[in-house]
């Protein structure tokens, strides 16, 4: 499994690279902070939902800190999923080292 960091998907997204963004985290956490365009399934119903999802479609998995989207990436991994890439340090650090305006919590 790959992973990225908050610096290298942001420079990835800066050169026109737009992967699908899976946010795991509960819906009020999503509410309040997320990447613009990212689709929320909380952790908890990604069982039920991953066959909605692309197979093929590069997805970055995002988090708050990056340890439930390291579990769910490899899960996505062992269904057959090709390219699932885990967000280090989630949107926390995302927001501490790419877009300090975003609110934190």
């Amino acid at each position: 499994m790959q992973s990225v960091t908050p610096v290298q998907l942001k420079q990835r997204m800066d050169d026109g690279a737009v992967p699908e963004l899976i946010d795991v985290r509960e819906p009020w956490e999503f509410a309040t902070c997320h990447f613009e365009g990212s689709i929320n399934i909380p952790m908890s119903a990604i069982v039920t939902s991953h066959d909605k999802l692309d197979r093929h479609t590069e997805k970055v998995i995002i988090c708050h800190y990056g340890i439930r989207s390291l579990q769910v990436a490899l899960y996505l991994e062992r269904l057959g999923f090709e390219s699932v890439i885990n967000l280090e340090g989630g949107i926390d650090l995302w927001a501490e080292t790419v877009a300090p305006d975003m609110p934190r919590y």
